[in-house]
């Protein structure tokens, strides 16, 4: 069985200072700190700016052996698509190269808006960009439901790519919990329940949601069922509002390790 690496989306956030990190913990100490806790991370700001080797270099350095990355694509390759998306694709690609390198790269995490939908044209601009990306560990996360049929599940699995399981509130139109298995790298993302906030709220209102013992139960046998046929397994909580992805990892974490589910805590 592998293991099960649980981390946040993002560790670069002040209101953790205290809750998460020391007092007067500086912002380059971050990751640091972060990294004694757990041993994977979604980095977000490579959906704002692309990445550079330099950057990667550094936090590659500043972690153990067993951390590893999950890089948020571009907005150019997911949401603002542009007419360059080739270049685009190569210049991400060369960014993220020393966390390859280092065997640190978990994920490149391919995340599509609810915009995106099931469309002939969509599914060939999807075929496009993990031609120009393979090679890389991709993730697809698709947040419309459209998207969740057995012809795209085994279209990833074709190509090798993991699909995004979610846990994220019951709306029509949204993605629906799942445990698929696509390729060796398996993937689930928290982003909360906050139904009243989904649709109208900005980046944090949105995610502002605290899970307890009996929703993320729910998850230890599909985490069990996809562990048994990865090789690696990551997941990420996305309710970063006021740590509270911390204090979800941590305790999904004690939760699995109760169930005999092995989650990669060893040595930290």
């Amino acid at each position: 069985m592998s293991q099960i690496l649980i981390g946040t989306s993002g560790y670069s956030y002040s209101d953790w200072v205290g809750p998460v990190y020391p007092p007067a913990t500086a912002a380059k100490d971050y990751l640091k700190f972060y990294a004694q806790q757990f041993n994977m991370v979604e980095l977000n700001f490579s959906y704002y700016r692309q990445p550079d080797q330099h950057t990667m270099e550094r936090m590659a350095c500043m972690t153990g052996d067993s951390f590893r990355f999950a890089v948020k694509a571009h907005k150019n390759l997911t949401h603002d698509i542009s007419s360059n998306v080739k270049s685009d694709a190569a210049v991400f690609r060369q960014g993220i190269a020393p966390l390859l390198y280092a065997a640190k790269l978990g994920a490149v995490l391919l995340q599509f808006p609810y915009s995106f939908h099931y469309t002939p044209p969509a599914r060939r601009y999807l075929a496009n960009l993990c031609g120009y990306l393979e090679g890389l560990p991709l993730a697809v996360e698709f947040r419309n439901s459209e998207w969740q049929k057995e012809a795209v599940v085994e279209g990833l699995r074709k190509r090798g790519v993991a699909l995004v399981n979610v846990d994220e509130p019951d709306l029509p139109g949204l993605i629906k919990p799942a445990a698929e298995v696509t390729a060796p790298r398996s993937y689930v993302r928290f982003h909360g329940r906050n139904k009243a906030n989904w649709w109208q709220g900005d980046n944090a209102s949105r995610y502002d949601y605290t899970y307890t013992d009996d929703q993320l139960e729910e998850w230890a046998p599909r985490l069990g069922a996809m562990a048994g046929a990865s090789q690696i397994v990551l997941v990420a909580f996305n309710n970063h509002f006021r740590g509270q992805a911390v204090r979800n990892a941590r305790r999904l974490r004690e939760l699995l390790e109760q169930h005999g589910i092995v989650t990669g805590r060893e040595g930290f």
